[in-house]
């Protein structure tokens, strides 16, 4: 029940902010920000320095409150597995990998892989994708989720990758059910302007809502 109740919350969000940092001190201000700015769907990648580390930690510190952890950037299924024990609640990748997908079946957690065709969104559903991960989503831009979604009107798409305040609106208007959000997201942190970030992450929450409405 728990895997559904998970999908359930990314959905009702429709914003996963993906944390890209330097540290696991710079990791967790991000966050803290985000939150401060309403979004609660957290993408740990395993480009961050002692991610899994940061994971267990954020896992145990959130578990009580509305957060979700989660891991990204996740190549393959020993990866996978690493976070999965770690607490992370579901798992992204900028691939398609059939085994990363069959080990979160195996432990009942969502995973939502990378595509870019349609060949590959079909193999993801065949696997049991709960959320297809449309990346990189600038090099398509809104339009390609409607085109998806023709012949998949059964699948859950969600773009990453050159998706920013501007356009957020647009990716919902076009089909999917949340959008992923790193860079423009988190570029306030670049400079210490932890308050930037808490004013993007609220811009990011009202243009889904507004696109929703």
């Amino acid at each position: 029940m728990k895997k559904f109740e998970t999908i359930e919350k990314i959905i009702d969000a429709g914003v996963v902010a993906v944390i890209r940092s330097e540290s696991k001190e710079q990791a967790k201000l991000m966050i803290d920000a985000i939150k401060k700015g309403g979004i609660k769907i957290f993408e740990i990648t395993m480009t961050v320095p002692g991610a899994v580390d940061i994971i267990k930690e954020l896992a145990e510190e959130y578990k009580n409150e509305d957060a979700v952890i989660g891991a990204g950037t996740v190549l393959d299924p020993e990866t996978a597995r690493l976070c999965i024990l770690a607490g992370s609640e579901f798992i992204v990748s900028p691939s398609l990998n059939l085994d990363t997908i069959k080990i979160c079946n195996k432990y009942a957690i969502p995973v939502m892989p990378g595509i870019m065709t349609v060949t590959e969104a079909v193999m993801a559903l065949e696997y049991g994708a709960d959320v297809i991960k449309v990346f990189p989503g600038n090099a398509y831009g809104p339009a390609i989720i409607k085109s998806f979604r023709g012949p998949l009107p059964q699948a859950n798409f969600m773009p990453t990758g050159g998706v920013n305040v501007e356009n957020a609106g647009e990716w919902i208007k076009a089909g999917a059910v949340a959008i992923g959000t790193g860079g423009d997201l988190t570029k306030g942190a670049k400079t210490g302007d932890y308050n930037l970030v808490t004013e993007t992450a609220a811009k990011f929450v009202e243009a889904v809502r507004k696109a929703r409405e």
